[in-house]
């Protein structure tokens, strides 16, 4: 059973890393100044003032971590060594945990976060052809209104 836990100031570092690495493993479409400016706010804006929820190893060191606003999942991120063990699949699914409707925006150049959250039963609810900052990597909108 994969165990869910709140985060912690401690975290952050590994937190950071594990984002780095995702993103390196998932996002070969990135330009590397984008990738420098959003490392940047993720490490110093994003994660040191949001509590996300955290898959630890047995060390409790993380090997994933999700964000949410209300029921929108705002980030989702898997160490590249941890992935296909189930972590998403959990967090989304506590997440989901109450049965409600959950958002989700990806990138679209990401087919395997798009495949992620397709098999997982959400749909495609909309696009836009820029990210929420602007910059060229357009984003699919999309809902899973029950559990998968």
């Amino acid at each position: 059973m994969i165990r869910l836990r709140p985060s912690t100031a401690e975290d952050l570092d590994a937190l950071v890393e594990v984002w780095r690495a995702a993103v390196l493993a998932t996002h070969d479409f990135l330009a590397p100044e984008h990738f420098a400016e959003i490392h940047r706010l993720v490490a110093t804006e994003y994660l040191p003032h949001a509590t996300v929820w955290v898959a630890p190893d047995g060390e409790d060191r993380p090997l994933g971590f999700m964000g949410m606003t209300g029921r929108n999942i705002d980030s989702l991120f898997i160490a590249p060594q941890a992935r296909g063990q189930g972590i998403g699949r959990a967090l989304v699914d506590h997440a989901g945990r109450d049965g409600g409707a959950l958002t989700v925006d990806v990138n679209e150049q990401n087919a395997q976060a798009v495949g992620f959250y397709l098999r997982l039963g959400f749909v495609r609810i909309g696009r836009s052809a820029t990210d929420g900052d602007g910059r060229p990597y357009p984003l699919l909108h999309l809902r899973r209104d029950s559990p998968g």
